[in-house]
């Protein structure tokens, strides 16, 4: 039987005493110097991180931001047009429009304020063609806002008057209401005679209606006698209409000459003149003269 041993601590070895340094000399360090490739390597480090160009470039120019960009441009062009005022219809000349006045055909083409691309020039045209006494009309229109109106019309040859009621006469007799003055025309004044007033129908509500074509005219042969007088005489700006006597005018020497209807004035004016001057070498002042019927003249003295 084995007996243990009694463990003994080993002895450590007494270390020599440390002593002060008490001066060091001073050891130069070598000069350090930046390498001349340093910079280089810096810029090829660099370079190694790359941007990835090309996926940005199909990001931004991928067909969707294009077609969003371009809906955007559209979009806001619609609203720009629709709401800016350059866009609307505010100054319409009109061409042509001697009798009937311009503000009557702007208000029948509808027109007046309204967008450029509503504007239709044809619809227009159609609606002036519905005012009294116009034969023709044109409507052009140009970008942004400009539209002009061509008209050719009928214009009046003369005025025919009933009281305080004034109607323009055309070339083929119809009466039309007056709506503007129109210099240089014969005045023709109907006196115990509505041939206007007679042919207007009237509504349920009892107030008379406009004449129109069909409902009023005046003879032919009064306008043609009419007409004929004043290029004989044009120093005659008024005649008058009886129906039993038919058109005559006022002498400035003092007395009413009649001349009945029909295209013998110039033959009728020559009796005319025989007997006034007969009638003067008397010392006769008439009341009246007609030469209504040239083959049966009279006159009446005062």
């Amino acid at each position: 039987m084995r007996t243990r041993r009694p463990t003994t601590t080993p002895r450590l070895r007494k270390q020599p005493r440390m002593r002060r340094l008490e001066a060091s000399a001073f050891v130069a360090q070598p000069k350090l110097q930046v390498p001349k490739t340093a910079r280089k390597r810096q810029r090829r480090n660099f370079r190694r991180v790359r941007v990835p160009v090309a996926g940005i470039k199909q990001l931004v120019f991928s067909a969707r931001w294009v077609s969003l960009l371009l809906l955007t441009m559209v979009m806001y062009a619609l609203i720009l047009i629709g709401t800016d005022e350059q866009f609307y219809v505010t100054t319409i000349p009109v061409d042509g429009a001697n009798a009937i006045p311009a503000a009557e055909i702007v208000t029948a083409s509808q027109l007046a304020r309204q967008h450029i691309f509503a504007a239709d020039p044809v619809s227009a045209a159609e609606s002036i063609l519905g005012v009294p006494g116009v034969l023709s009309a044109t409507v052009t229109v140009q970008w942004p806002n400009l539209v002009h109106i061509q008209v050719k019309e009928n214009a009046p040859t003369a005025l025919w008057v009933e009281g305080v009621n004034q109607f323009w006469v055309m070339s083929d007799g119809r009466l039309l209401p007056a709506r503007a003055d129109v210099l240089g025309l014969l005045v023709i004044e109907a006196e115990g005679v509505q041939v206007a007033a007679t042919a207007v129908p009237t509504t349920t509500t009892g107030t008379a209606t406009p004449p129109t074509a069909d409902t009023a005219f005046v003879p032919y042969d009064v306008l043609a006698g009419a007409l004929q007088l004043k290029a004989l005489r044009p120093n005659i700006d008024r005649l008058y209409f009886q129906p039993g006597n038919g058109l005559s005018y006022q002498d400035g020497r003092g007395w009413r000459a009649y001349f009945g209807s029909g295209l013998d004035m110039e033959q009728k004016l020559v009796v005319y003149e025989t007997i006034i001057e007969q009638l003067q070498s008397q010392g006769v002042t008439p009341a009246y003269v007609s030469v209504a019927n040239q083959e049966r003249p009279f006159y009446r003295s005062n």
